[in-house]
């Protein structure tokens, strides 16, 4: 659809005067709108040629609106700047309220197809306005629809119900002749009946039309949102059609608000989200959260001691959550009794000793402990074979633990559903205190969903993504399983996240097909890409996120940056618009870009080989990051008695990845000073921007006899590379935090240590506060702190999610934030000792 404004120079008239009457087609009026015609996008030019060939089946009806009303309500055609007419669009004569265009009567508001060029689909517009210009010319000013297909959506439009068009804010002028026929189009206020699993009735249907609309686009940030808001229509005939049911849920009424994070990894972007939200006045729990790594779920369970953390594949999640709708529909939902009350005498009788002649052992079920789908006793360390040929004893389905009657806790174990038919009394009473409890969601019980769908076969690391079909890519279908659990759940909000791959490869098929499945399923959506080092560290770090809402909610806004940063990425093609950040034209004030040195400078010396994974700081703060950064638990914002059991008042994950003794020899080869690395060692030298081996000087060796420096830092990006060995300095930013520590190919080492940064230098660069504590092994937490959301990054989120829920979002895709991180975890600036190195 084109944006491309109508310009054109005509002669300047006066005021407005009575219409005169209509003259015949001339060889000048003819030029005039060939004219005209070239400076239309070329998918109107041809069907603009009829308006001058059939200009006798073309005309305005009726009398011209008042001159008095019409520079009232078009005011931009008529007005005056600096004494000369306001060259910025198409000064009118005459408006009108209707037209004749081949017999058809056309009115204001009316909806019509617009032709477009040869082998294109003809365009969908609503009649915003019917007028002459100065030159006696005719036009309509256009209101575009778009069609699914024809917005950021593309191939993905197919997911979208071929009926149902969006309408834009974009608007152009256009000859009248490029009128085609009416569209009969409603507008239909979106369904939330099936908000819930027990209100899926009423649904809303669509009404027999042609085309039907319910949200409007808008090319900034890729939006997808409601029209409550669109500007009251002149003389508007169009009908609205109403859902019968659904209504928003006040904020006011909600104690707490339930988050559920998907690949939750060690938590990084629900506590963002719980910090942030909590600065807007909303209470955002994280309720439950799901990870297929144990070290990241006990992470998350440290820090987050009321969630329930389950440590099991996406895929089996949604097996469980729609098997766990269905107990508790039989024994919860639909009034399911106690059977103790239904046991006749014969019944009772049972608790008598029965006397069994047999030797065999008998189990009898004390309690059922927990609940999961998949296959719990399935051995992980069986090969390939031994599975294949144990499928069959080992399918997937409904487990629970049971508790044996007489034995302890080491006797326990998973069994399925199908071997427990027997124990209904068991599985009521587990089913009871779990809907109670809410150990899982049920639709529409997690109000918030987050987290960021794995989509390694996007990675230019791959040397095997499959271009041709993305989506059957089994290192990509977690966006899959992701956008089903939404549907299943249908939560209020969405916050997606992920790498900014996923708009580049293939020409952002992936970002797009998010787009598209929370479209169909009717949510609002709005796509923007952030860089960290915006809100506060040092770090560029750009991800791109994806906002949804339901159509009964405010769709939250992203939030602009707060520090200056050093950019180091390129914008995606088909992309450009969704960068957030400032306007070039835009006065804002913005605090000074962070460094290294502002994030880790104080933190004591450690070397290569250590292992202590406790200690004091030893040295008090120096930088208002390191001070705030250092909160204690009870220090900080929404301090809950949930967290006194956690760590607290010391540092934590302040040691590296110990290096094998050839890495660590050539590390300590790099010079301690700004931009040294494997360059720097004896045999290389550099021509242009492209290493070679220097041969005046022999090949320098280890003392394991192998080469200082190895063959494949001098191939890495084919010799043009200077990050194999690299080392950080004071005055700079990481480009991105990794998940792997070894500095073959990437700059990682300590400005003036002989090692890499330390976990908790990493876990610094990300934001996390040191109280956040981590679990697992060396390279576990190193991978934990890579792949988390920054912290700032999804505090900032979060209060512009919280501001969503109160209501107190506008309609506009950006908005400011009232603080600063990490001063804004702590309550008051009065809650911070200076002098504390404990």
């Amino acid at each position: 659809m084109t944006t491309k404004r109508i310009r054109q120079s005509t002669k300047q008239n006066d005021a407005v005067s009575k219409p005169k009457k209509a003259k015949k087609s001339s060889k000048q009026d003819f030029e005039v709108e060939e004219a005209i015609v070239s400076l239309l996008p070329p998918k109107l030019k041809r069907a603009t040629k009829r308006s001058a060939v059939d200009s006798n089946k073309i005309c305005f009806v009726g009398k011209p609106i008042p001159v008095d009303e019409a520079q009232s309500k078009w005011p931009h055609r008529y007005l005056k700047k600096d004494g000369l007419k306001n060259n910025d669009c198409i000064k009118a004569k005459y408006h009108y309220r209707k037209a004749k265009v081949d017999g058809v009567i056309y009115e204001l508001n009316d909806n019509a197809y617009v032709q477009a060029e040869k082998g294109k689909k003809d365009s969908i517009a609503r009649i915003l306005e019917l007028f002459v210009s100065d030159d006696q010319q005719q036009f309509f000013t256009a209101q575009w629809f778009y069609r699914a297909q024809d917005t950021v959506l593309q191939d993905h439009g197919r997911l979208v119900d071929k009926k149902r068009v969006f309408i834009s804010d974009v608007k152009d002028e256009i000859p009248l002749g490029c009128i085609l026929r009416k569209v009969d189009i409603a507008e239909v206020k979106p369904d939330v009946s099936d908000l819930s699993a027990q209100k899926k009735k009423n649904k809303n249907k669509i009404p027999s039309c042609e085309l039907y609309f319910d949200m409007k686009y808008t090319a900034p940030y890729l939006t997808f949102s409601k029209i409550s808001n669109e500007p009251e229509r002149i003389e508007s005939s169009t009908s609205t059609i109403s859902s019968e049911s659904g209504s928003n849920v006040v904020a006011a009424d909600k104690s707490e608000w339930s988050l559920l994070d998907l690949y939750a990894g060690c938590g990084a972007m629900s506590t963002g989200l719980f910090f942030g939200a909590f600065k807007s006045g909303i209470k955002l729990v994280t309720r439950w959260a799901i990870d297929i790594n144990k070290h990241a779920c006990e992470s998350l369970k440290l820090n987050h001691p009321q969630t329930h953390v389950r440590n099991e594949t996406a895929e089996n999640f949604l097996s469980l959550l729609k098997e766990w709708a269905k107990l508790c529909e039989e024994f919860v939902l639909n009034g399911s009794e106690s059977s103790d009350s239904d046991m006749d005498d014969g019944e009772e009788a049972n608790d008598e000793v029965v006397d069994d002649s047999s030797d065999s052992e008998v189990f009898e079920v004390e309690k059922l402990l927990q609940v999961c789908y998949g296959n719990p006793n399935k051995d992980k360390k069986k090969s390939k074979k031994d599975k294949e040929k144990a499928s069959e004893d080992e399918k997937l389905g409904l487990y629970f633990k049971v508790q044996w009657k007489g034995y302890d806790s080491s006797y326990d174990t998973w069994e399925p559903i199908e071997g427990l038919s027997d124990c209904k009394d068991a599985l009521r009473d587990l089913v009871t205190t779990g809907y109670k409890d809410k150990i899982l969601p049920l639709p529409g019980q997690a109000d918030v969903i987050c987290g960021g769908p794995p989509c390694q076969g996007v990675s230019g690391f791959n040397r095997f993504r499959n271009k041709n079909a993305p989506l059957k890519d089994v290192k990509n279908m977690q966006l899959i399983v992701y956008m089903n659990i939404i549907e299943f759940l249908k939560p209020r909000y969405i916050l997606m996240e992920n790498v900014v791959d996923i708009l580049k490869f293939v020409g952002g098929f992936l970002g797009r097909y998010a787009l598209g499945r929370l479209v169909a399923m009717n949510y609002q959506a709005r796509m923007g890409m952030m860089a960290a080092g915006c809100y506060g560290l040092p770090q560029f770090r750009m991800r791109v996120f994806l906002w949804g809402a339901l159509p009964t909610e405010k769709l939250p806004a992203f939030p602009l940056p707060t520090h200056e940063v050093e950019s180091r990425s390129a914008i995606p093609t088909g992309f450009q618009e969704i960068t957030v950040a400032f306007a070039t034209n835009e006065k804002c004030q913005l605090a000074e870009p962070l460094y290294l040195k502002d994030a880790i400078d104080d933190l004591p010396p450690i070397k290569n080989d250590e292992s202590q994974d406790e200690r004091s700081y030893g040295a008090s703060p120096r930088s208002e990051f390191q001070k705030y950064i250092r909160l204690k638990r009870s220090e900080m914002v929404n301090y809950s008695a949930d967290y006194e059991n956690t760590p607290s008042g010391m540092l934590y994950d302040h040691f590296p990845l110990e290096l094998n003794k050839d890495d660590y020899e050539r590390v300590c080869h790099i010079p301690h000073k700004k931009g040294s690395n494997f360059r720097d060692l004896k045999g290389v030298t550099v021509k242009g921007n492209k290493v070679e081996w220097d041969p005046s000087v022999e090949r320098q060796l280890l003392k394991s006899g192998k080469p200082l420096v190895p063959d494949y830092a001098m191939s890495f990006v084919r010799g043009t590379s200077s990050k194999p060995f690299g080392r950080l300095w004071w005055d700079e930013i990481v480009s991105t935090v990794v998940t792997r520590a070894e500095p073959h190919n990437q700059v990682l080492l300590h400005p003036e240590q002989d090692r890499v940064l330390s976990i908790r230098e990493n876990a610094r660069i990300q934001g996390f506060p040191d109280c956040y504590k981590l679990c697992g092994p060396t390279k576990e937490r190193y991978t934990q702190v890579g792949n988390a959301v920054a912290v700032p990054v999804a505090l900032a989120l979060g209060y512009t999610l919280g501001l969503a829920i109160l209501g107190l979002s506008d309609d506009k895709p950006l908005t400011t934030l009232p603080f600063k991180y990490p001063s804004c975890l702590a309550p008051s600036l009065d809650t911070v000792d200076d002098d504390d190195s404990s």
